[in-house]
């Protein structure tokens, strides 16, 4: 038991050593032999293609060795699995982070518009949720980016270094629940639940009176602008409200 539970662990020590040599270009090419055709870069490429048009589920080393009319084996001389590739995928995909910093105003204009170009990148790629929510994983130059830009937008603030780190999750949180929010969206699903919860309410009205009195006031009526804002806006006041202390 011991012995396979070490196998184990060893096995996922080198998937992540393998995730970080390709996320960084750290892999030894070879020396002899004739030049390689592909590279990890253009498979991980084709990926991508595939996730955006398909979803997901859709990747696998067979599938995007279709792409290049060759066997899934002659892949894994440059990706060892799928998981290899899922991470690289990411960062390629998620992409350089938002050029911010010379946008006037300081912290807070720099912030929103960060937020705004991380939604929109989550929009142009939304199996990144997927990728990403379900486990922990290597990050790579352009993950570790957004993050660094993120923080120099925060560094003049005088927020200790544990609360601008914390800043950054609030708003990772929140740009990928609206991101979910996008995904999940579906116009014909939406009218049958209005529907169907005003004829429950209808009966029922008096076990819900905040909820009925809500509906009535016109809580869940569509609004303009994006569904990012009001959240956003509500984050950066607390940030706000926190710096003076």
């Amino acid at each position: 038991m011991a012995a396979k539970k070490a196998g184990k662990q060893a096995g996922k020590q080198a998937g992540v050593k393998a995730s970080f040599v390709l996320l960084w270009g750290e892999q030894e090419l070879p020396s002899r032999g004739p030049k390689p055709s592909l590279s990890a870069v253009r498979i991980a490429e084709a990926a991508i293609g595939i996730a955006d048009r398909e979803g997901l589920d859709a990747v696998s080393l067979a599938r995007v060795a279709k792409e290049f009319g060759v066997t899934a084996m002659a892949l894994y001389r440059y990706v060892p699995g799928k998981t290899e590739l899922l991470d690289l995928m990411v960062d390629l995909a998620i992409g350089p982070p938002a050029p911010v910093a010379d946008i006037p105003g300081g912290w807070r204009p720099q912030l929103t518009e960060w937020a705004r170009q991380c939604l929109a990148m989550y929009r142009r790629h939304p199996w990144i949720l997927t990728a990403t929510g379900a486990r922990r994983q290597i990050m790579g130059p352009h993950q570790l980016g957004w993050l660094d830009s993120a923080l120099a937008a925060l560094a003049g603030t005088g927020l200790p270094a544990t609360q601008r780190h914390d800043t950054f999750l609030l708003l990772v949180g929140h740009i990928r629940n609206t991101a979910q929010q996008y995904v999940d969206h579906d116009d014909a699903a939406n009218e049958e639940w209005a529907h169907l919860t005003a004829e429950v309410l209808q009966r029922h009205e008096e076990r819900f009176p905040a909820l009925t009195e809500a509906i009535a006031a016109g809580a869940f009526t569509p609004r303009e602008g994006s569904p990012l804002d009001f959240g956003l806006e509500r984050i950066l006041d607390g940030v706000a409200a926190l710096i003076p202390s």
